[in-house]
């Protein structure tokens, strides 16, 4: 589960669900120690929270919460087109879009916030950003 705080649990497996304010929270304190991380764009209406993440060279990290559902989304986007993301729904699960094939979707562990913001700064690396 990585470095993840106690509010991190309920989303990544348990029964009880994580909710939009401990989702923020997560979410902004692991972009707080990023160090690529150019500003935050947070909105949140009912139990929904999206944004975007800016990040070097016009790049941006698309996210998506939604407390009800647990729908969570991740996706990396340059040039208008996603090129990495982590995403978990109540279809696929956890699933993984891949640098080399973002189309398609590989299964994947439950995963906490700050290890999906690690993900990304290595991903970015590999980008050469």
């Amino acid at each position: 589960m990585g470095e993840g705080s106690y509010v991190e649990a309920p989303l990544w497996g348990l029964k009880i669900q994580m909710d939009v304010r401990a989702f923020c929270s997560e979410l902004l304190s692991a972009l707080a120690r990023a160090d690529f991380v150019e500003r935050v764009a947070l909105q949140v209406e009912g139990f929904v929270a999206s944004g975007q993440v800016f990040l070097p060279k016009e790049m941006f990290l698309e996210i998506y919460f939604n407390e009800v559902t647990q729908t969570t989304a991740f996706a990396l986007i340059k040039e208008r087109a996603r090129v990495w993301g982590i995403d978990r729904d109540s279809i696929r699960g956890w699933h993984r879009h891949p640098v080399r094939d973002p189309d398609s979707h590989f299964d994947i562990q439950p995963i906490s916030i700050s290890d999906i913001v690690k993900e990304l700064g290595e991903v970015l690396q590999e980008l050469g950003v």
